[in-house]
């Protein structure tokens, strides 16, 4: 069994996460793999990538004195065939301090297939000076599954506060539950030009136009500010696994560009290569 994963586990890198879950990938990526160590291994990464499931998870902190908490907050969804494990909110793409009153955080979690989502268990280590939390909601946003889902709570998990309880298991408001076409993957190859000043750390997006009119919404090809400063340099080919709207087989064109700013934002783009991935990522 071959495992590629190609991603960082750390907080300050990539999604943020720590821990991740990875599938064997097909015997053909091995092949490759063998053939040419180089791309081959950042094509088994994306197909790892591109097999996983990855679901916004957002996080509203209630509005009561001393809600916030400076606890480590961990999350598990489980589904109709599997679940996540536990799943540690460190890295939210927010809010720098985590879990503070009134506030909604934002995380990024991946997974295998897990089926359709039918609950969380959320909760803390209860470590930290101020540990007791009063969580409002939480809402699960699956874009390749078309599904966004809200769990709410409104109680404390906190051990001198409701039952003393510092983990619950939430299920989903099904009047709230949003269904929406489900989004697919696709593969997204972007080459910077080989001239003096080409690459950018300005924040790239991207627009896909079908046919009658459809279109994609606005999406950033990198995660955060530290991706942008590593990518798109100078004679540079970046791949990126990105879940979109489906625009059908003919994509009439494309719209790329960057919203400015920082010292080094001009870029001179040779080409775009884009597929549409089958199901199992080929």
């Amino acid at each position: 069994y071959y495992f590629p994963c190609q991603r960082w586990l750390a907080v300050e890198e990539d999604d943020g996460q720590i821990v991740r879950e990875l599938v064997p990938v097909d015997e053909a990526f091995v092949k490759k793999d063998s053939e040419n160590d180089g791309q081959s291994l950042a094509t088994l990464g994306l197909e790892q990538k591109a097999k996983s499931t990855t679901y916004t998870v957002k996080v509203k902190t209630g509005d009561k004195k001393n809600a916030g908490t400076d606890a480590n907050v961990f999350i598990t969804l489980y589904g109709s065939k599997d679940d996540t494990g536990i799943v540690s909110l460190k890295a939210s793409k927010i809010n720098k301090n985590k879990f503070e009153r009134g506030k909604v955080d934002e995380f990024t979690v991946e997974s295998v297939d897990i089926g359709d989502l039918k609950k969380i268990k959320i909760g803390h280590d209860n470590k930290g000076n101020s540990t007791g939390w009063f969580l409002e909601w939480v809402e699960i946003d699956a874009p390749s599954l078309g599904q966004c889902l809200k769990f709410p709570c409104g109680r404390w998990l906190d051990k001198s506060e409701d039952d003393g309880a510092i983990e619950r298991i939430i299920f989903p408001a099904e009047l709230q539950t949003t269904e929406y076409i489900p989004f697919v993957p696709y593969e997204i190859t972007v080459y910077t030009s080989d001239i003096f000043g080409a690459g950018t750390d300005a924040d790239v997006f991207i627009v896909l136009y079908g046919s009658d009119g459809i279109c994609t919404q606005q999406k950033s090809l990198c995660l955060n500010k530290r991706e942008q400063r590593m990518y798109f340099e100078r004679n540079s080919v970046n791949q990126f696994i990105v879940e979109l709207e489906d625009v059908g087989d003919i994509i009439e064109k494309i719209r790329i560009g960057h919203k400015g700013g920082g010292l080094n934002s001009g870029w001179h783009l040779d080409r775009v290569a884009i597929r549409r991935l089958l199901p199992k990522g080929k």
